[in-house]
């Protein structure tokens, strides 16, 4: 660039493009487990408007990997139900999750600035995660060893949280320079990390656009309660969502329809008409509106060198699921424990190449069946209106059908592709391999009760039904684990702990977790995968499995994963 810039005097292991919810995760994974992190954020100040509003079980234990679910959860609606509603109110059919596969629940409304304040507030843990906020990113090189990049003084800002208008700043750009070993372009759907890169994004882009309206009840006010929940209203007049969140916060959500402008759906007058069908515009302020499109775009290339894309910049999903930043925050962990892996040496730098092939798939499954809601609530042709009021009426009165809608089936498993993973080969259809381990509560020798990744840790960990997985290792499998920071743990149905006057060790062994799977979620999940007696499953860091096998194959399979992450000084067996 022909600019004057700033030597590079500051040396870090990752420069973060972003500070929304990806980038925030991401500098949780890598500032927990020790590595010096820059996050650059183009914004001076913090963002007061909410975006996403939404989040899942998946996400809430992504947030008790990095100690931050507590204090998010304590800010959020939990599972309330979201239903598709005729324009009177009433309703078609709920989608209301009960169960807890993975510890939290599934239903989670949130509001945006108070997820992003708590996690900014929390990163304060790590003295080596610095953030510096109203500084852009305008240009990286990179080479074989790192990225220099080179950040300014923001140039254009948002002049208010009332609006997306944006203010030119005044002053010197302060160009500086900054090394790292990689670069996480984090920077949102127009990103420049991945335009400089020149990666192309494929899908489609929706015309039609939606006026947001978000609103907050004045002091002292009750006016929602005939509203308790999330709707999709599906009326082919003008179709609506109505967002419930935390904190007297609310959102609608109007689709424009033929002969209306941005202009004339952004006026007072309009607004205030739109909310009168719902509310009392009167017990509200007005927090911001704006008319927006939606694109359905992922990208290409997620990796170029040590260039990786992660959230809204690798993938751009509709707003119907409330899956944009839960992927992204999916992202953030998948990447978070590879690249630790790879800079303290543990694993090869090839290992990253891993995260881009598992997550497109599953990203892109959300954006599909994102867009599948979007059709199905913003439908407007009267006689498709009936159809699909029709298919609803008659899939809510079969059991399984209702069981179907109610639990969310439509929602896709935490499943990678067979072929794509960093794991064992599926050897049938429903198999664990790359799968989402389930996370039960579970009961220690003392009574006491905890979710089970409390124990697991937040690297490798070896789960052991009915044996102490490391009986079954050689001295080589075992250094190979330790390398990698593995936990071992071994799980017993609830009142099937060893016990007796013979051949019971009177003390649990040295290094070795034992439970009890109190509510029998984890040993059916084992049952599932064919073993009812004895087996040792290899969780990764992100308790995706790896393997589950009988103890005699664990090996085998941990020579297969020292194998594929690339282990320095891998064993063999």
């Amino acid at each position: 660039m022909n600019m004057k810039v700033t030597a590079a005097t500051d040396t870090v292991e990752v420069i973060i493009a972003g500070l929304g919810p990806t980038g925030l995760v991401l500098a949780h994974m890598l500032g927990m487990r020790g590595h010096r992190v820059v996050v650059l954020e183009r914004e001076p100040v913090f963002y007061g408007n909410a975006r996403a509003v939404y989040t899942d079980d998946e996400c809430m234990r992504i947030f008790q990997h990095i100690g931050a679910a507590e204090e998010v959860q304590a800010q959020m609606l939990l599972e309330t139900p979201v239903q598709f509603a005729r324009p009177d109110g009433t309703v078609m059919g709920q989608y209301m999750p009960t169960q807890r596969p993975f510890g939290w629940p599934v239903v989670n409304f949130f509001y945006q600035p108070y997820l992003e304040t708590t996690l900014t507030r929390l990163l304060a843990r790590y003295p080596n995660v610095e953030v510096r906020r109203g500084r852009e990113l305008v240009d990286f090189q990179q080479d074989a060893s790192g990225v220099t990049v080179t950040h300014q003084a923001t140039r254009q800002f948002r002049f208010s949280d009332q609006s997306d208008l944006r203010s030119v700043a005044d002053g010197d750009a302060d160009l500086q320079a900054l090394r790292g070993r990689y670069l996480v372009g984090a920077d949102g759907g127009r990103s420049v990390v991945r335009t400089q890169l020149g990666i192309e994004m494929t899908g489609k882009n929706f015309p039609e656009p939606w006026l947001v309206v978000d609103l907050k009840l004045k002091e002292g006010v009750e006016a929602l309660r005939h509203m308790p929940y999330f709707n999709f209203v599906v009326d082919p007049k003008l179709p609506v969502v109505s967002c419930v969140q935390p904190d007297g916060f609310h959102r609608f959500e109007f689709m424009l329809m033929p002969g209306m402008t941005k202009e004339w759906m952004e006026q007072p007058e309009t607004i205030r008409m739109l909310l009168s069908k719902y509310v009392d515009p009167d017990q509200f302020e007005v927090r911001r509106k704006l008319v927006y499109t939606f694109n359905a775009l992922i990208a290409k290339d997620w990796r170029v060198g040590c260039v990786l894309l992660a959230g809204d910049a690798a993938h751009m999903t509709p707003q119907f699921m409330g899956q944009g930043a839960s992927s992204g925050v999916r992202d953030a962990y998948n990447l978070g424990w590879k690249l630790s892996a790879v800079l303290k040496s543990q694993c090869n730098d090839s290992l990253l190449d891993s995260y881009g092939r598992e997550r497109h798939d599953h990203a892109k499954a959300m954006i599909n069946v994102s867009v599948w809601l979007k059709d199905v609530v913003s439908m407007t042709n009267p006689a498709g209106c009936l159809l699909r009021d029709g298919l609803i009426k008659l899939a809510l009165a079969i059991p399984a059908g209702k069981r179907w809608f109610q639990e969310g089936g439509f929602k896709p498993d935490p499943v990678y592709t067979r072929g794509q993973y960093l794991g064992l080969p599926r050897r049938r259809l429903g198999g664990p391999e790359g799968v989402l381990a389930p996370q039960p509560e579970v009961r220690r020798f003392d009574g006491s009760r905890t979710r089970l990744d409390e124990l697991l840790g937040k690297e490798f960990a070896v789960v052991g039904l009915n044996v102490d997985p490391r009986s079954a290792l050689s001295a080589e499998s075992r250094a190979g684990l330790d390398r990698l920071g593995a936990r071992y743990l071994t799980l017993y149905p609830y009142g099937g702990r060893p016990q007796g006057q013979i051949g019971v060790e009177r003390a649990t062994p040295a290094g070795l977790v034992e439970v009890e799977d109190f509510t029998g979620v984890m040993v059916r999940w084992f049952r599932k995968a064919g073993y009812r007696r004895e087996a040792v499953a290899i969780l990764r860091p992100d308790k995706f499995a790896f393997a589950v096998v009988k103890p005699a194959a664990l090996d085998s399979a941990v020579a297969e994963l020292c194998g594929q992450v690339c282990l320095q000084s891998a064993v063999t067996v």
